[in-house]
């Protein structure tokens, strides 16, 4: 009998605690009659912060179903936790991640789908490229939220003690390497002013390699594009820039760069540089009125596109959320133009909402309004790079061996030999 008491006892207090816990978590899921969704984000800066959180209010000023939490998570913790909180089962509701990678959530069960909640016709507010890159098997994943694209920003100053127009940047290429030459400033063996690097600043190898192959990537569609003659030729083009400053004065010049103050555009150390539109605000913050201009990247030449490569991130709803449907209802007003609007006008930032973005440029004036146009006119010939779901690891096959080019421990020829037969390997 005494046995029976105890295990009546024992029964009730784990629906005790079992009610405990639906309880909690009712209330973790609802406040005064609205679903709470959780929207974790790494913008925790003074800057942005309070940026997406003023977003965030005006969503709940603005209906009184959804209730939305912002949870800040510092840069790559983000990340690992949502994959740990997805495989347990509790994630997020909204998250903000990269763009290049949805497909890879996609394939690996990491992310809603979210066509059943958007109709056709949402695809129209953002730019094609970027909407491109948040579909798998034709269904979007995720939806678009910022980008960037790549500038030439070049100091007009320098351009008119060179006797160069300061209103007519270079074109191509081979334009490129001739106003450099006029611009380097040389004293003895040493350089005290560079006309130009191409590896220097937002951009690298592959993105040079992707402009002189038409816009390629090293894999388009499954396809391998890495031992190309184009690539190859500008692989040789980049080296003889390492050549033509000796890799000494190159790396004794990089050694100096470090805060906006130091970089090395600003300072006056480089005469024409790439970086994304963002820029700007660095040489507004810190470049003591700077006289400079922005035009496209040089194309690789007169038959070429002016290409540029870019990046952003997106928000997407991660798999095994409690509410997708009211997740998605927040995503439409994050991504929609009034929200990308204020989030690109505080920023200065590119959005992936066509008409926010339009607005944005409109409301800016003097050099802003300038960088700010050119930026938006560039996203029609910005390419993304999405990680192909048969090369995964693709990255890491191929830069060692590029690496080993400018080292000078690996020919150009051979450095691309070698890297698209490693990339081979990794096809599933």
């Amino acid at each position: 009998m005494r046995k029976g008491i105890l295990g009546l006892l024992s029964f009730l207090l784990v629906l005790g605690v079992l009610a405990g816990c639906s309880g909690e978590k009712s209330n973790a899921d609802s406040k005064d009659g609205k679903v709470v969704i959780d929207f974790w984000t790494f913008w925790g800066s003074e800057t942005r912060r309070p940026i997406i959180e003023k977003i965030v209010k005006d969503f709940n000023d603005s209906q009184d179903k959804i209730e939305v939490k912002h949870t800040f998570l510092p840069w790559g913790d983000i990340w690992t936790k949502n994959l740990a909180s997805v495989a347990a089962g509790s994630p997020a509701d909204v998250i903000v991640n990269d763009i290049n990678s949805v497909a890879q959530r996609a394939e690996n069960n990491q992310a809603e789908d979210l066509s059943k909640y958007l109709d056709d016709s949402f695809k129209e507010n953002f730019y094609p490229h970027l909407w491109e890159m948040v579909l798998h098997d034709n269904k979007p994943y995720a939806v678009p939220f910022n980008t960037d694209t790549r500038l030439l920003f070049y100091n007009k100053e320098a351009f008119k003690e060179a006797g160069l127009d300061p209103e007519k940047p270079p074109q191509t290429w081979a334009e490129l390497e001739e106003y450099a030459k006029k611009l380097d400033v040389k004293n003895g063996d040493k350089f005290e002013r560079f006309g130009f690097y191409p590896l220097w600043g937002s951009t690298g190898a592959p993105a040079w390699m992707a402009s002189a192959d038409d816009g390629k990537g090293f894999i388009e569609d499954g396809e391998l594009f890495i031992n190309t003659p184009k690539k190859l030729d500008a692989l040789n083009w980049l080296l003889d820039w390492q050549k033509h400053y000796g890799e000494k004065n190159v790396q004794a010049f990089k050694a100096e760069f470090g805060s906006e103050q130091a970089n090395p555009f600003i300072s006056g150390k480089v005469a024409m540089y790439i970086d994304v539109g963002t820029f700007y605000t660095q040489i507004r913050d810190y470049g003591k009125d700077m006289e400079f201009g922005v035009a496209k990247i040089p194309a690789y030449d007169e038959n070429s596109k002016h290409w540029a490569d870019g990046g952003g991130f997106v928000v997407e709803v991660p798999k095994g959320s409690k509410h997708p449907k009211e997740a998605v209802e927040f995503i439409k007003y994050l991504t929609g133009k009034d929200a990308q609007q204020y989030w690109g006008e505080k920023n200065y930032d590119n959005i992936a909402n066509i008409e926010g973005a339009e607005a944005v440029a409109k409301s800016l004036d003097g050099q802003a309004k300038e960088v700010y146009e050119l930026t938006v006119e560039n996203l029609k010939v910005t390419n993304l790079y999405p990680v192909p779901l048969e090369y995964p690891d693709y990255q890491n096959r191929i830069n060692p061996h590029i690496d080993k080019v400018f080292a000078g421990k690996m020919s150009p020829e051979e450095a691309l030999e070698r890297a698209e037969a490693d990339v081979k390997k990794l096809k599933k």
